[in-house]
């Protein structure tokens, strides 16, 4: 089973009818008042008579009170027309408990069944695209690797030649993260991954080493790091 996450851009028939019609395939996309007027109009009637369904939890941040309340429609109408596929929309708005500031709200479209049991975890799925966006994208903009939005575009075969070699690195770097301790020892001591880089770059540029588990040896080493157990 695979569930899809977008932002309002893929939120349209097209894209989710396909993925509604593919076997165990399912999408929570943002869903924006502004882009789905013809959604909206059902959701303000379902409001106006009392027919949204909601769920409401308090939270403490460590600092303060929080109140998460969530609502939702099953089988509304994604847009306005006579084939419009029919979707399950839920919406979460996080306010302080004292002054009733909006602190987060967003609301979503999906094909999966959203009751009361699973619209906080569905809500959760949701919001999980920005943690992808920040622990993967981000460090691939700003941690060393350089990528940009628009890097790889173009009429030109290197630039994707270039942005697949990124992506490759970024998943072999994971990987020694997780199961290298060698790896793990000098990221920890290095701290920022683009100083780990910076070493690396400044040693095989005037050293050469057999193997790169000579080259963490020496690291080890300079580092005056104990080694690891065989």
């Amino acid at each position: 089973m695979v569930t899809y996450l977008g932002d309002d851009l893929y939120a349209y028939q097209p894209l989710c009818q396909l993925i509604a019609e593919t076997p165990q395939q399912f999408f929570i996309f943002v869903c924006k008042p502004e882009s789905h007027d013809g959604l909206y109009q059902w959701l303000d009637f379902l409001e106006k008579n009392a027919a949204l369904a909601m769920v409401t939890h308090r939270h403490w941040n460590g600092k303060r009170g929080e109140l998460w309340r969530y609502r939702f429609a099953p089988q509304v109408p994604l847009c306005n027309s006579d084939d419009a596929l029919l979707v399950n929309w839920f919406e979460l708005l996080i306010t302080d408990e004292k002054t009733s500031e909006t602190l987060y709200h967003n609301s979503f479209v999906t094909n999966h069944p959203v009751t009361v049991a699973n619209v906080v975890e569905l809500a959760q799925l949701g919001r999980a695209r920005w943690k992808i966006k920040n622990e993967n994208n981000n460090t691939m903009k700003t941690k060393g690797y350089h990528l940009e939005h628009n890097f790889g575009h173009g009429s030109q075969d290197l630039a994707n030649v270039l942005a697949t070699l990124n992506l490759l690195a970024f998943l072999l770097h994971t990987v020694q993260e997780l199961l290298t301790p060698v790896y793990q020892r000098l990221r920890q001591a290095l701290g920022a991954r683009k100083t780990f880089f910076n070493d690396l770059r400044a040693l095989t540029r005037y050293l050469i080493f057999d193997s790169w588990d000579d080259l963490f040896r020496f690291m080890l080493d300079g580092l005056d790091i104990a080694p690891v157990p065989p």
